[in-house]
């Protein structure tokens, strides 16, 4: 493979700091750090750059609760996420922070630019305020009940019950989250970027390749709903940088949050002799990358973008845009110890497990990936230690004790070798094109046709045989050449079994390494690079993560008390609702259905799209229950329904009845079904 040198510079998302990094974190900086791995190989200058997400409410408020200062909070949570990260091989060459002096000057920078050309004004705005608490709340900290449906204890923002949008200032018997006062409307003025002046350069920077065709599809409705101005101000208390001439108020942790990237790389290049303007400048020719999860594809494409072409800096080459992490087909569960954090993790399996698995699973879309632990454990022993290393052990051993561990001068099949050599460009094209499952599976098929090759050779007989010495020799020697191929592919994904192959052959990989051959070439004794998936361990993981719940920390998740409490329905699971008349609930149709299909919906976090089979008709209906059950779960089972509730339009589409549920709610909650034998439209009495 040979390309001219390119110089780039890639970035993960920033984690917050206020929690650990797990497992849904992982799956973006590995596929980050392969990438980065690989331009390295190839010979590219190629920097890697992230920090701690470190302002914002949430900061602060938990700063409180552990009775220490928010820049305290950060530093440690910083370290932590950093060593986690590194030991997952998760090599930047900055790992930095957004509370730094580069982040203030970069982010008053930009600021001041935009406000020079005209892109910043002021507007005053009513918001929620928290009376005790002395601060205005941001969406997350208001809850309520919905303005549309009445159900209660909804975000400030939607309901997960029946979907509907709104404004926090919109729900009945607000309450804050922070204290459980009821908040007052109180009026403040707010700096604004005007993001609508920037359309028509984002929609030509949208179409031109720099992020995936679906997620520019997306971004569409953005502009046919009409861009909005954007609030970039934040009032007091609040932990972040103040707004230059501006007492009292805040940038919002959006705005100088991608400004930490700057920030990171800025610490970087005064550390390391390099022109920070070459790769952010408005005229570069550097290539930057962003890897990040769709949830924040907006910030990063839309309002990003913008303020670097208002402040004069260059916008991204390309945002690569990955979905979630699923656990075992469903949503990351405390309860089931399917949320797992980096650090459980490590606490009993190998990290290189993770990285190959999500290697064969990631691609260039923005589909969810399922961690599925029967097919991890079935994987990794099967292609690492079935495979690859497999034909290392069965060579070595013959190579160091019969032949003074000198590998032969002849090659005993060229054509053989050459097929390895060959799939450089094809399996290089995929890992730039961050499809690494096609990557991994040709790495995997070239495996077999060595351990095929070794198979039919029979090493271990031809051992026995004196006129058979150099055959034997000649065909051990070509096991470990193929062996050093696919290690160098593997490289990228597995850089600790990369190490322990480079050791083993005395030899240094890149990516070119492969076009080349060590006949007559001395190797070191064969040791254990890699140990099986012991199932034993993968169960201890989960049942560490699992959250037990005591009854202090159910009495802690209570609803706080509110002023004013005017709902008819009950307060919790315990309460009984009031008594209604036989007549008004002779009213309520509850039908046997049949699931005939379950889709995800876009854009909403909790509801599946069923569509039910009650006999006479099919019904769809819009349900909250994606935290407990995937789509392919619900497909033909049976379940009830309120079949004659009146229809209701939602944002997604006509929802026409309810499916009866029960549970806690989250990932503990189950659709009714009925016994064995009964079926669509049968009426429950």
């Amino acid at each position: 493979m040979s390309q001219a040198p390119r110089k780039i510079l890639v970035t993960s998302a920033l984690p917050y700091a206020n929690g650990s990094i797990h497992l849904g974190h992982l799956l973006e900086h590995i596929q980050t750090n392969i990438w980065t791995r690989f331009q390295k190989m190839c010979g590219h200058t190629c920097y890697s750059v992230c920090a701690d997400d470190a302002h914002g409410t949430p900061v602060m408020l938990k700063a409180q609760e552990l009775g220490i200062t928010p820049e305290e909070m950060v530093t440690r949570t910083r370290a932590e996420h950093h060593q986690d990260l590194l030991d997952f091989d998760i090599d930047y060459d900055n790992y930095y922070v957004t509370h730094s002096d580069e982040n203030k000057q970069l982010s008053e920078q930009i600021y001041n630019r935009l406000n020079a050309a005209g892109y910043i004004s002021k507007k005053t705005i009513n918001q929620l305020y928290d009376p005790e608490k002395g601060m205005f709340l941001p969406d997350r900290f208001v809850k309520g009940d919905c303005p549309k449906c009445g159900a209660e204890d909804q975000n400030g923002d939607s309901c997960d019950v029946c979907a509907a949008t709104y404004s926090p200032t919109e729900l009945n018997n607000p309450r804050s989250v922070v204290s459980g006062a009821e908040p007052i409307l109180k009026d403040s003025e707010h700096y604004f970027f005007d993001l609508p002046k920037f359309e028509g350069m984002l929609k030509e920077w949208i179409q031109s390749g720099a992020i995936q065709l679906e997620m520019a599809n997306k971004l569409q409705e953005w502009f046919e709903q009409g861009l909005q101005q954007w609030d970039i101000s934040r009032d007091a208390p609040y932990f972040g940088f103040e707004i230059p001439n501006a007492p009292g108020k805040y940038f919002y942790v959006w705005v100088d949050a991608p400004v930490g990237y700057m920030a990171s790389f800025m610490n970087f290049c005064a550390n390391n002799d390099i022109d920070f303007d070459e790769y952010w400048s408005a005229d570069s020719d550097a290539e930057l990358y962003h890897f990040i999860g769709k949830d924040i594809m907006y910030f990063h494409c839309l309002f990003w973008p913008a303020m670097l072409e208002g402040a004069n800096y260059r916008k991204p080459t390309g945002v690569n845009i990955h979905g979630f992490v699923t656990v075992n087909g469903a949503k990351m569960s405390k309860s089931k110890g399917t949320f797992i954090k980096a650090r459980t993790y490590l606490e009993h399996l190998n990290p290189e497990y993770l990285r190959y698995y999500f290697a064969s699973k990631l691609n260039d879309s923005v589909t969810d990936i399922d961690l599925n632990f029967e097919d991890f454990t079935q994987k990794v022993n099967s292609d690492l230690v079935g495979k690859v290393v497999n034909i290392a052990s069965r060579c070595a051993s013959f190579i160091t004790k019969k032949f003074d561990g000198k590998l032969s001068d002849t090659i005993i099949d060229e054509a053989l070798l050459s097929e390895f050599t060959q799939a450089s460009d094809s399996i290089a094209a995929h890992f730039e094109n961050r499809q690494y499952h096609h990557a991994i599976r040709e790495i995997m098929a070239l495996a077999d046709k060595a351990n095929q090759f070794i198979d039919t050779q029979a090493p271990w007989v031809t051992i026995k045989e004196p006129d058979q010495q150099q055959l034997t020799h000649d065909v051990c020697s070509m096991g470990i050449h193929m062996f050093r191929v696919l290690s160098i592919y593997l490289s990228p994904v597995l850089p600790d079994l990369s190490q322990k192959a480079q050791a083993f052959l005395n030899d240094e990989f890149t990516w070119n390494s492969a076009q080349a051959t060590l006949t007559g070439h001395n190797i070191n004794k064969f040791k254990a690079m890699l140990q099986r998936v012991d199932a034993d361990k993968v169960a201890a993981m989960i049942d560490a993560s699992k959250e037990h719940l005591s009854v202090t920390q159910d009495i802690s998740k209570t609803k706080p008390a509110t002023k004013k409490e005017t709902s008819p329905a009950p307060k919790n699971d315990d309460e009984l609702a009031p008594t209604i008349s036989f007549d008004e609930f002779a009213k309520v149709d509850l039908r046997i259905a049949k699931i005939i299909r379950a889709d995800h919906v876009e854009g909403a976090d909790k509801l599946l799209c069923l569509q039910l089979d009650i006999g006479t008709e099919t019904k769809q209906v819009f349900a909250g229950i994606k935290s407990a059950y995937t789509p392919e779960e619900l497909v033909g089972k049976h379940t009830v329904m309120v079949a004659n509730l009146a229809p209701r339009k939602m944002r997604f589409g006509m929802s026409q009845g309810m499916v009866l549920a029960a549970g806690p709610g989250g990932d503990e909650l189950y659709i009714l079904e009925p016994h064995a034998g009964a079926q669509p439209g049968m009426r429950v009495k």
